[in-house]
């Protein structure tokens, strides 16, 4: 009978989950398991920016912030829509959510972390989201870190993004990456700031 009533309260645990899940409105910061049921190739974990949006295959951006887990499997579905002959299935799970600062007790000390930026990875990489870098970190030896590229990768336009913290102005550095495994050499040592976004589009038929 324990056993019974153990095994009950596990199932209401898993549901009560599933439905604070749904129930979710999601946040920059957020990662996400997006998962397309006839093509298993499309499936992988996003992380949503600081916008408030993510870039998924075939649909492009998707601006999932404030809304919730059905809203967004909807925007993914209807975006790749045309790329299948029935409406595909769609599914969508949170895999974790925007750290929070912890709150700090008074008069507690504890030691203070290594310094550290947060580089955002994006688009075509195998593993994508934000990791922590010690500052004067360059460019490739981010993309090293970076959990490597995706099978739809476009490693000739590999890009850079970053906002200027002062005028909030935006610019695109685009990246040669296939030939720089070829032997060419990068223009300048691009050293990564706080905030800045690598983001490897999806291949072009062909490409």
């Amino acid at each position: 009978m324990r056993a019974f009533l153990l095994a009950l309260g596990a199932v209401f645990a898993l549901a009560g989950t599933a439905i604070a899940q749904q129930n979710y409105l999601v946040r920059p910061g957020d990662t996400l398991r997006i998962e397309v049921l006839e093509d298993a190739t499309l499936n992988r974990e996003v992380i949503v920016l600081p916008g408030g949006s993510f870039n998924f295959p075939f649909a492009g951006t998707v601006q999932a912030g404030g809304r919730t887990l059905d809203q967004v499997v909807a925007l993914v579905a209807n975006g790749i829509a045309s790329n299948f002959t029935t409406p595909p299935n769609v599914f969508a799970s949170i895999i974790s959510l925007r750290q929070s600062e912890p709150a700090r007790r008074s008069g507690a000390r504890t030691p203070a972390p290594d310094p550290t930026i947060s580089v955002f990875f994006l688009g075509e990489f195998a593993a994508p989201g934000a990791k922590a870098v010690p500052p004067g970190t360059t460019f490739l030896q981010a993309l090293a870190v970076g959990g490597g590229f995706s099978n739809f990768a476009a490693l000739k336009r590999v890009q850079l993004r970053r906002t200027d913290p002062l005028t909030g102005v935006p610019s695109v550095i685009t990246v040669n990456y296939r030939a720089l495994t070829k032997g060419a050499q990068l223009n300048n040592n691009i050293i990564l700031q706080d905030g800045d976004v690598i983001l490897v589009p999806e291949r072009r038929l062909f490409e």
